[in-house]
C-alpha cells in the first residue's frame, strides 16, 4: 500500500520562493567586487534569479547545459545560480585558486557553455576562453559603469545583460533528480572528477545542513560564508540560508582579518563559516588590535584538521563556540560536526577540547562506517582505525563520466580515502589521508595528530607532516614547520614540547624550517608536493 501524499518534487528554486514569500525583507549584505558594500533581500534576489532564468532562456540555453560561474561570494553569484536552476541548467563552480591549464581541462570535460565572472577573474578569462570549445557567452557580474574593455568577443556586463528581461519567467518543471550543480574535486592524484548535484540532493542536504546538532540555522541568524560558493556549495549555506530565511553576509573578495572583523562586527554576524588559515588571520589581526567578537556565537571550522589552539582561543579568549566540521565535496560538503551530545556535555576545559579534536559525529542524512582492507567493519572503540566509508542521499553514487569507479561499491559505500575511528559514541576522528599516513615499524602515525601538536607551540605559524624513508623503520615523519613573524623555534624546543602529549616513538625524527608550505587550490596542504620537495631528504645518522 502506498500513502496517499502529494507529489511535490524537491527543486531548488523552490528554497527561493519560499525565502521570498516568507522572508523577503531579510537582507544580503555583499562586500562588492567593485568595493562598496551593498545590501539587497530575497524577495529582490528572487526577482533577478528569475530575469537570469529568462534572459539565458532566451540566449538558447536548455536544461542540463552546464554554465560555469568563476566567482566570489556576492548576492549577483547568489542570483546566477538560482537563474541557472530555474531553468534546469547545471552550475558549475569553479575554483580561481587552480592552475589556468587545469581551469580549461575542467571546463572542456564538463562542456561549459557560459560563463558568470567576476571582474576579478576577466583578465584569467581572457587568457583561457580560447582554449575552451564550448564556451559562448560570457556574463562578467558587475554594471555597465564598471565594465573595463576586454578581448572576448561575447563578454556583456550583467546589468546591462538583465535589462532585456522583466522577469515575468515561470520556473521550469523539472523530475528532482536533474542535475542542479556541479564541482570538481581539487584532483591531488590523477586528473579533476566531477561531482554533479542533483534539485533533491540540495534540497536534501539544505535540511541536513539546518538541523540542531549541524549548523542549528534558523531566521534569526545573521550568517556569514566565508567558504567560497566554489568549495562544495559554500558548504551548503547557499542553499540552507534560505531556506531558512537566515540574513546572509557575503565577504567578496577580502579574506584578510580586518575585513572580516569588519564585517562580523558591523552585521552582527551570529555564525559563520571557513577554513583554519582564514581564522588564523582573524585570530592574529584580534590579537593585534586587542578587538573582540561580542555578537559571533559560534564559528565553523573545517577543509583541514581544526588546531587545538584555535579551538581554545576563540572559546576562551572571545566566548565563540567553536563546531569542528568534516565534510568533501562527493558529500554535498557535510558529513559529521563536533556538536556536544548529552554523553559529553559535563566536559570542560582539555576533556572538551579533547572532543572538539574529533571532526563530530554525521547528522541524520549520513550513514557512516570504518573497514580493514578486506571490507570487515571495525568497532566503534575510538581506536581502531580503517577506511572511512560513507553513504546517503547528498553523497555522489558515482563521477561524470564514470571516473574513480573504484571509489563506489555495489551496496552504495563511498571510500573516502581518509583513515578514521569511531568512538562508542558516534564521533569520528581522522588520522590521516590513506596515501598521508605514516607507516614506521608496522605501525600507524597519524601526521594530523603532530601537525595539530606542533602548531600550538608559540613560534610555530603552520606545520605539517610528511613520511621519509628509513632503513630500519621503512618510514618517520619529518616535520616542516613556518615559523611565526618575528619567532626563533629551533628543533629542540620543537620536539621538547611534543614530549608528553603523544607516545614516544610518534615523536617526528627531525624537524626542517621553511618560508611557506604548498597548499591545495581548497587551502589543504599539499602533501605531494612537499614530498617531492623532500625527496632527496635523509635523516641524520641514516
Amino acid at each position: 500500500m502506498l500513502g496517499l501524499m502529494q507529489e511535490w518534487p524537491l527543486l531548488c528554486h523552490k528554497i527561493l520562493d519560499y525565502a521570498a514569500a516568507q522572508h523577503g525583507t531579510r537582507e544580503i549584505v555583499t562586500r562588492s567586487v567593485e568595493g562598496p558594500i551593498t545590501r539587497t533581500n530575497y524577495r529582490s534576489v528572487r526577482a533577478c534569479a528569475l530575469k537570469v532564468a529568462q534572459q539565458l532562456d532566451r540566449d538558447g540555453y536548455r536544461e542540463g547545459d552546464r554554465i560555469a560561474t568563476l566567482a566570489w561570494n556576492t548576492a549577483r553569484h547568489l542570483e546566477a545560480w538560482y537563474g541557472i536552476m530555474g531553468i534546469g541548467a547545471v552550475y558549475h563552480t569553479l575554483n580561481p585558486r587552480l592552475f589556468p591549464e587545469q581551469l580549461v581541462w575542467i571546463m572542456n570535460h564538463a562542456e561549459d557553455k557560459a560563463l558568470f565572472v567576476d571582474l576579478t577573474f576577466l583578465p584569467l578569462v581572457e587568457k583561457l576562453a580560447g582554449e575552451v570549445a564550448s564556451l559562448g557567452k560570457v556574463i562578467v557580474l558587475t554594471d555597465g559603469a564598471a565594465m573595463p574593455e576586454t578581448s572576448l568577443k561575447n563578454a556583456v556586463a550583467y546589468e546591462e545583460w538583465l535589462t532585456g528581461a522583466d522577469g515575468d519567467f515561470r520556473w521550469r518543471n523539472l523530475d528532482e533528480n536533474a542535475a542542479a550543480g556541479m564541482c570538481y574535486t581539487s584532483g591531488t592524484t590523477g586528473d579533476p572528477k566531477g561531482v554533479l548535484y542533483s534539485h533533491r540532493s540540495n534540497v536534501l542536504h539544505a535540511f541536513i545542513a539546518a538541523q540542531p546538532d549541524a549548523l542549528n540555522l534558523g531566521s534569526n541568524e545573521s550568517i556569514m560564508p566565508v567558504v567560497p560558493m566554489f568549495h562544495a556549495n559554500a558548504w551548503g549555506i547557499a542553499h540552507t540560508a534560505p531556506m531558512v530565511g537566515a540574513k546572509i553576509v557575503m565577504p567578496g573578495a577580502r579574506m584578510d582579518g580586518e575585513a572580516i572583523y569588519e564585517l562580523l562586527d558591523s552585521e552582527k554576524v551570529s555564525m559563520t563559516a571557513a577554513v583554519p588559515t582564514v581564522w588564523l588571520m582573524l585570530l592574529q589581526y584580534l590579537e593585534e588590535t586587542g578587538k573582540k567578537l561580542p555578537h559571533l556565537n559560534r564559528v565553523v571550522i573545517g577543509g583541514s584538521a581544526c588546531p587545538r589552539i584555535m579551538t581554545q582561543k576563540f572559546q576562551d579568549n572571545y566566548g565563540v563556540d567553536v563546531i569542528h566540521a568534516w565534510g568533501m565535496t562527493e558529500m554535498s560538503p557535510l558529513g559529521t560536526l563536533g556538536s556536544i551530545k548529552p554523553a559529553y556535555a559535563q566536559l570542560t576545559g582539555d576533556g572538551k577540547l579533547d572532543l572538539q579534536e574529533k571532526q563530530g559525529f554525521p547528522p541524520f542524512g549520513v550513514e557512516m562506517k570504518v573497514t580493514d582492507d578486506e571490507g570487515n567493519e571495525q568497532p566503534w572503540d575510538g581506536k581502531t582505525f580503517g577506511k572511512l566509508k560513507v553513504r546517503g542521499p547528498a553523497v555522489a553514487s558515482a563521477y561524470y563520466a564514470g571516473a574513480g569507479a573504484e571509489q563506489f561499491d555495489e551496496e552504495g559505500w563511498f571510500d573516502t580515502g581518509d583513515v578514521s575511528h569511531i568512538d562508542k559514541f558516534g564521533y569520528m576522528q581522522i588520522t590521516d589521508r590513506a596515501k598521508d599516513v605514516i607507516k614506521s615499524g608496522g605501525e600507524w602515525i597519524s601526521s594530523i595528530d603532530l601537525e595539530n601538536i606542533a602548531v600550538g607551540h608559540p613560534d610555530v605559524a603552520e606545520a605539517a607532516v610528511i613520511g621519509i624513508s628509513h632503513p630500519k623503520w621503512d618510514e618517520r615523519p619529518l616535520l616542516v614547520v613556518v615559523p611565526k613573524a618575528g619567532g626563533k623555534p629551533d628543533r629542540a624546543g620543537i620536539l621538547d614540547y611534543m614530549k608528553g602529549k603523544i607516545a614516544k616513538w610518534w615523536i617526528p625524527d627531525d624537524v626542517v624550517f621553511v618560508d611557506e608550505i604548498p597548499h591545495t587550490a581548497t587551502g589543504k596542504i599539499q602533501k605531494i608536493t612537499l614530498r617531492q620537495q623532500f625527496s632527496g631528504y635523509r635523516f641524520p645518522g641514516t
